[in-house]
């Protein structure tokens, strides 16, 4: 699949023997990625044929599929064909539609010998596109590669971390539907770019962008990204929140989230430790005094400040508003409505980034230093859970203070800032470990809890009540390594939590880390095959592992 075109080159090479004829048959069908299968368009499919090249109109306002081989050899054979019931069997294990009738138009033919390979080519790019050798392809890909390993390689990169550069590489990506979006980059001399959440079902998401944005490029080399993704979600910030995803082919953003903002002020912290990049500081501080501004004043989605502890709450009937966001048919699984844990920590190191970025930038921020100091100081006081010596999931909330045993304390010891007393971090983390830790990431919910549930398995509805109530979650042994690597001196050790992920890297979708995975023995890789936070922050860990400090940030 060439970088940046929507085309597929299927090569067939004979190896050794006399030449043989080959046969292949396109089936085709159309829809949205999120589709139920039912509503894929139906055929016939109008097929046009001119000199060997074939279109087929499968959608009005998309353009045509051009399929046809590659060195003009051969020749295709008009022989409709419906092939009925065809079954996804992964759809059908998940309890979704599973069966699909599928199209072909016919089939081309062709002799292939040692001396002569044949590409079957399936676009939907201009002609002129496609006049490519198939070997120069390839060879250009080669090259990417080489490109794109080049930074870490310089840095002694093993296989392991090179093996995520190259899983890391599909998730940024132009944001294709948002046409203005990518202009008014263009019109600044940048180019726009976002993140896509996971393949195959998930688009870009806020939340995941920002999470992933530090493994993704940052890790990688790829800083010049990194800067035009800040800038992206910049635009978008509305009544002091960034979008909590696109959905696909829409222009507008969902803002349904509270930690997606506070998110991205520790992605501006990463960057600029990365960079320097003070330009940018100065460039975003007018954006980033407003989110606060609306934090402090009080914003969507119940989202703001009690100043009465200067704690983050946030509470919106029928809306899921941190990254525990299962919800089916109006039920939301996990509202987690009040002072969530982990948002107090982003809070806390959004309101010390600011002050430190006001010294950087000669513009003082003694308000948020104030206002930081409080929040410190109610969470150690309201947060902490005496009984279990560890933190509450949720305090002020619907049914009072949740001592569910979860990983999103761990935010409170990770992030470069600790909003916890120091004193605690060590009872936290080995806490933590015993009741979550799994050599794929961390459970979302402790095995005690009446909730737990082991297997992510069956129809939507049962999949969501499992979601975060258990299913162990790749991307949080991010948050745990920085976590550990804080109350541990030896990164030796630290790295070892990893090798799960090592073996992982060939099961699965190949060569990419899953989104989440069952509680329990034997750890069966589910939901997305691949999914940007799970590889950027196993990456990003991964080369802090590597004979790190253990008092690094």
């Amino acid at each position: 699949m060439p970088y940046g075109h929507n085309s597929l080159y299927v090569e067939y090479r004979l190896l050794e023997g006399d030449p043989v004829q080959i046969q292949v048959r396109p089936f085709v069908t159309f829809r949205m990625l999120d589709a139920p299968l039912h509503e894929a368009k139906q055929p016939p499919f109008p097929l046009t044929a001119v000199e060997g090249r074939y279109d087929m109109q499968l959608c009005d306002g998309a353009p045509p599929l051009k399929v046809y081989l590659r060195r003009s050899c051969g020749l295709f054979v008009a022989d409709a064909r419906l092939s009925h019931g065809i079954c996804y069997r992964l759809d059908r294990d998940r309890g979704a539609e599973h069966l699909e009738n599928l199209s072909s138009p016919g089939y081309f033919q062709a002799d292939v010998t040692r001396e002569q390979s044949v590409a079957c080519v399936a676009s939907t790019e201009a002609w002129e596109q496609l006049e490519c050798r198939p070997e120069a392809l390839f060879e250009a890909e080669s090259h990417r590669i080489v490109k794109l390993l080049h930074p870490v390689r310089a840095g002694g990169a093993d296989e392991t971390v090179e093996r995520l550069v190259l899983a890391a590489d599909p998730f940024i990506v132009v944001p294709g539907s948002r046409v203005e979006e990518q202009a008014l980059a263009r019109a600044s001399g940048e180019e726009a770019r976002t993140v896509i959440a996971g393949y195959h079902w998930f688009t870009d998401w806020g939340r995941d962008t920002i999470i992933s944005l530090e493994g993704l490029t940052l890790c990688t080399g790829r800083h010049q990204e990194a800067r035009s993704v800040l800038k992206t979600f910049a635009g978008y910030v509305q009544e002091g929140l960034l979008p909590n995803l696109f959905p696909e082919g829409e222009q507008d953003g969902l803002y349904h989230t509270a930690d997606a903002t506070l998110w991205y002020f520790h992605a501006l912290d990463r960057y600029y430790r990365a960079t320097a990049d003070r330009d940018l500081l100065i460039e975003l501080q007018p954006v980033l005094r407003s989110i606060l501004d609306r934090h402090v004043r009080g914003t969507r989605f119940g989202i703001g400040v009690d100043r009465r502890d200067g704690l983050l709450r946030a509470a919106a009937d029928g809306y899921q508003l941190t990254w525990m966001d299962a919800k089916v048919e109006g039920w939301v699984v996990t509202p987690r409505r009040g002072k969530p844990v982990e948002i107090q920590a982003l809070w806390y190191n959004a309101l010390r980034g600011m002050v430190e970025w006001g010294s950087l930038t000669g513009r003082p921020e003694s308000a948020w230093a104030q206002l930081a100091e409080q929040a410190r100081e109610s969470f150690n006081r309201r947060c902490w859970y005496e009984a279990g010596g560890y933190l509450y999931d949720v305090v002020d909330g619907e049914q009072g203070d949740d001592r569910a045993f979860r990983p999103n304390q761990l935010l409170s010891v990770s992030l470069p800032h600790p909003v916890l007393n120091e004193r605690r971090w060590q009872g936290v983390v080995e806490q933590v470990a015993e009741k979550l830790l799994t050599p794929v990431g961390l459970r979302s919910l402790s095995r005690e809890h009446p909730r737990y549930k082991s297997k992510y398995v069956c129809d939507r509805r049962a999949r969501d009540a499992a979601y975060h109530q258990g299913t162990v979650w790749a991307w949080l042994i991010g948050p745990f390594i920085d976590a550990w690597m804080k109350v541990s001196p030896d990164p030796s050790k630290a790295r070892s939590l990893l090798e799960g992920f090592q073996r992982h890297l060939s099961e699965a979708g190949i060569g990419t880390i899953s989104e989440i995975f069952d509680a329990e023995p034997p750890y069966h890789p589910r939901g997305c095959i691949a999914q940007a936070w799970s590889v950027a922050e196993v990456l990003r860990v991964w080369q802090k592992t590597r004979g790190t400090s253990a008092r690094s940030a």
